[in-house]
This record gives structure tokens, C-alpha cells and sequence, in this order.
């Protein structure tokens, strides 16, 4: 595993935005691990948060595109920090651009924010995680709707690797399957497993045997094939 993988993980458990218990998702299923972006809060964390997301762009789909879409509302500041993130480290300027719940009929007209969109532009959408595709399934029209944008790819900062809505595939796999683009993840579940399995972070042993059979039983149930 990639250093910086590590040091993800390690981040999203300092941080707080990834928990080991007993969680109840949106979706109904009883979960063992929960994770919630919206607990990175502070500039040094969005500042981490935007390398990692850069360096994970930039291994998966180069920088060799435009805008970095973020959708509303936990994508506007990935948008944003990933934008500045790939700016400092890699001297690319890329454009962000997020979407507006409502649009506004004055002033900035619209329901883009940031960057408008034009004809032929090179799209990565970047959101917190995917687990049923609800999302992408807003997002798609939005961006077509603007322009005849080309959309390269999806980056999440976590895959929870479960069964999508349609199919025994995951999320991600189900999106790539149905819009035609590819999609990746800073980390998969399986990396956060094999970092923190009986291994310390920070002294702690986050999933123990006990963690790691429910963590195992969960995949039994709800796993992508």
C-alpha cells in the first residue's frame, strides 16, 4: 500500500471522521464502521485532505483535465481544497466548480458556483463516499445540462466495497457501469482493514478480532461481489 494510503487512514481516524461501533446508515443496514466528512472542520484538515485528494487524482487519471466538480453540499470545499491542493504540488491549474441546491435568479446568476462550464471540457467529479449512486444520479444531468463536458472519472476518499442499490456490484462499479466513466477511491475498506487490523495507530488498536469478525460478518451480508 501507498505511504500516503496509510497516512489517510491514520488521518480520517485522528480526525475522527471515520468511527468503529455499532451505526444504523441511511440505507437501514447495521453498520460496524461509519464515516462522516463533514468532521474534517479545520484549515489544516482540509488542507491534508486536499493533497490527498490530489495525489490520488493523480495517480488514478493524471492531471490531464479542467474542472474538478464538486457536488452540493460536502463537494464544494473537497472541490475547493483539492483545486488549491493540485496547484501546490503538482503546478496544475485546474478549475473548480460545485452546484447550487436552488438556482439563483440574481446577481451570479445560475446554479453553477466557482467556474462555468464550456463545450470540451475535461470533467472529475469529487465527492466524500458513494454508497448508493444516489448522488451521481443529480449530478449527471446538472453537467450536461451546462455544456458537452466530458466527465473522466469519480474520485471518493473511501470505497466501503457494499452492494449497490441495483446489483450485488458496489456503488462504484454501478456508476461506472451505467454513465460509462471510471471511478476511484484514496482507500478502499479492505486498506483501512489491513492498516489497523491488531496494528496500533497512535497507540490504539482501532479493530481488533472482535471489530474485525463484525467488520467480516458485514461483508458476509451486504459484501460487493
Amino acid at each position: 500500500m501507498e505511504q500516503y494510503k496509510e497516512e489517510f487512514i491514520e488521518f480520517m481516524v485522528d480526525s475522527r471522521v471515520l468511527k468503529f461501533g455499532d451505526f444504523t446508515l441511511k440505507s437501514g443496514r447495521k453498520s460496524p464502521f461509519f464515516m462522516n466528512a463533514g468532521a474534517y472542520v479545520t484549515g489544516a484538515q482540509l488542507k491534508k485532505l486536499g493533497e490527498y485528494y490530489a495525489r490520488a487524482i493523480h495517480d488514478r487519471y493524471g492531471l490531464d483535465f479542467d474542472v474538478l466538480f464538486g457536488p452540493a453540499y460536502k463537494g464544494i470545499p473537497l472541490a475547493v481544497a483539492t483545486a488549491m491542493a493540485i496547484s501546490e504540488l503538482y503546478g496544475r491549474e485546474i478549475r473548480y466548480c460545485s452546484n447550487r441546491k436552488e438556482v439563483k435568479d440574481h446577481g451570479d446568476k445560475g446554479i453553477l458556483l466557482g467556474s462555468s462550464l464550456q463545450n470540451g471540457d475535461r470533467v472529475v467529479i469529487i465527492e466524500d463516499v458513494t454508497t448508493s449512486g444516489k448522488s451521481i444520479e443529480e449530478t449527471f444531468p446538472i453537467l450536461k445540462s451546462q455544456a458537452d463536458v466530458e466527465i473522466r472519472g469519480l474520485m471518493v476518499s473511501l470505497n466501503r466495497m457494499e452492494r449497490g442499490l441495483e446489483s450485488s456490484g458496489s456503488a462504484l462499479q454501478e456508476i461506472q457501469e451505467k454513465y460509462g466513466f471510471e471511478t476511484g477511491a484514496i482507500v478502499t475498506m479492505a486498506e483501512v482493514v489491513e492498516r489497523l487490523y491488531n496494528k496500533p495507530c497512535r497507540g490504539t488498536v482501532y479493530i481488533d478480532d472482535t471489530l474485525k469478525a463484525a467488520i467480516d460478518a458485514y461483508y458476509e451480508q451486504y459484501g460487493a461481489k
